[in-house]
């Protein structure tokens, strides 16, 4: 994994690798508690309202269709692990069938705060860093969301991705 230190803008995520794909991990702490944070992150209505549009069934084995809006992304999912407040780990396929991604969302307290870590991993190697850049943009929106603004602006992909690149580069 690299540092997440680069030139004075805040980049929430990490890349590396693992079996020659790509893995992108993201933290950040919200100003909410558990439940909140687990209901925003699973309940359909909240997610339309920060990620985009979801259908379909969170239980574990349940099945779900999505399209992201900031990234674009669109795909269908299956649960894999649900832990409910705890523990998500959903298994998602882009519409066009061709990439396979795993992602976790691991929720716990830190006093009056909620952590979220988001860890995605199996994307190619040569889209890293624009994967880093979306993904934070979606905690971004997420973040937004919970303290009632709107969503990030559409510039915000262009002031993340040279600091993701620079990132790739050391993992390269």
């Amino acid at each position: 994994m690299t540092s997440n230190a680069t030139e004075g803008i805040l980049i929430l995520g990490t890349l590396g690798t693992a079996d020659d794909r790509g893995v992108v991990r993201m933290e950040d702490r919200f100003d909410t508690d558990v439940a909140d944070l687990w209901s925003a992150l699973t309940e359909h209505r909240r997610l339309a309202r920060w990620l985009g549009e979801v259908e379909g069934d969170f239980r574990l084995g349940g099945e779900f269709r999505a399209h992201f809006l900031a990234s674009g992304w669109e795909g269908t999912g299956r649960v894999e692990a649900c832990e409910p407040s705890q523990r998500l780990l959903v298994q998602s396929t882009d519409v066009d069938g061709r990439e396979t991604h795993s992602i976790e969302a691991t929720v716990s307290p830190d006093g009056d705060q909620t952590t979220l870590a988001i860890e995605e991993r199996g994307m190619p190697l040569d889209h890293l860093a624009g994967y880093g850049a979306g993904i934070q943009i979606h905690l971004e929106d997420l973040a937004a969301y919970l303290a009632g603004s709107d969503r990030v602006p559409q510039e915000r992909w262009e002031e993340l991705i040279p600091a993701y690149r620079a990132l790739l580069a050391k993992v390269s």
